[in-house]
């Protein structure tokens, strides 16, 4: 099992010396990668249902309405800078939101100068105020844009003379360099819970990239077994082996303290939680993102140490 963790995207943890400190830490402790959400700006008022809530408000889901969001590859590239070892995942990208020519090129620059550490997580996005703000192709067709932008990835990464013909990108007779490190591409993580994502994952992606273990999204080992036959099923019909399909669940991390209530996954002592991460590798899950943020950066990294030492160190 891989193990990350999520970086703050608000508060003061999202000052640059302690985002950097947090990040360096996350690389000593062996952290397998760090993931930082994306958000170009927050409506004042937004309509939209939240997914990953029980009502549908973001707020009501613990997320910032502050906009205090900052830009996702900008504050990956300066932490690829303070650190040597750990991977850097977009988690996810929406994918929509920017122009594909320019974002294959912002990613492949930073494959190059961090020398092969980034991971595309990738999503359709769900809060249309947003897409209208930023005057994007459709809200309605965002799954199909995300389709056609992630194939026009790939072709600008892997091939020398790259040329396109789709309904929403089309390029030919350029170059496009600097191509990625890794090869033939950086990993792409495909976000989302729908049979639409699935199908994405098992047709472009390198791993499928659910949210699980909260309450509007508690992705039961048993859940997330079905889904699985579904990926491999996917898979399977696309012409691809569906072994080289990497499960990486984002699996918020709940106070190890907090006795209140039934259990949930991934909470309680050391021996319970490894007990779970246990129970998900059995099912076929590779990584785990665990969410130890705080308002306070110093709690932010006593959790990560913690969790080090009593659960990656003893897995």
């Amino acid at each position: 099992m891989e193990y990350g963790f999520y970086l703050p995207n608000s508060g003061p943890s999202v000052q640059p010396d302690a985002l950097a400190s947090i990040a360096q830490l996350g690389d000593r402790l062996g952290f397998y990668c760090m993931v930082m959400p994306d958000h170009v700006l927050q409506p004042n008022q937004v309509a939209s249902p939240y997914p990953y809530s029980v009502t549908g408000d973001i707020l009501e889901a613990g997320q910032s309405g502050d906009g205090e969001w900052p830009e996702q590859i900008t504050t990956l590239a300066y932490l690829a800078g303070v650190t040597e070892r750990i991977r850097m995942v977009t988690s996810v990208m929406i994918i929509p939101y920017r122009n594909p020519i320019l974002t294959a090129k912002m990613l492949s620059t930073l494959d190059m100068l961090s020398k092969g550490r980034v991971i595309l997580g990738a999503g359709v996005g769900w809060m249309e105020e947003e897409f209208e703000l930023l005057n994007t192709e459709p809200f309605a067709e965002r799954g199909a844009v995300t389709n056609e932008y992630l194939r026009a990835f790939i072709e600008l990464w892997t091939k020398d003379d790259p040329e396109f013909s789709g309904k929403y990108v089309n390029f030919s007779n350029i170059t496009f360099l600097p191509k990625p490190v890794q090869k033939p591409h950086p990993p792409i993580w495909i976000g989302g819970q729908s049979k639409p994502a699935i199908r994405r994952a098992a047709r472009i992606g390198n791993c499928w990239h659910p949210v699980g273990a909260i309450p509007a999204a508690p992705l039961e080992p048993e859940e997330l077994a079905e889904n699985l036959v579904l990926l491999r099923d996917y898979a399977e019909k696309a012409g691809r082996d569906p072994s080289q399909i990497q499960v990486s669940v984002k699996a918020p991390l709940y106070d190890a303290n907090d006795s209140s209530g039934p259990r949930r996954r991934f909470s309680g002592s050391p021996d319970e939680v490894r007990q779970d991460v246990q129970t998900y590798a059995d099912v076929g899950v590779t990584h785990l993102i665990f969410d130890f943020r705080s308002s306070d950066p110093n709690q932010n990294k006593d959790r990560m140490a913690a969790f080090a030492e009593e659960v990656m160190g003893v897995t």
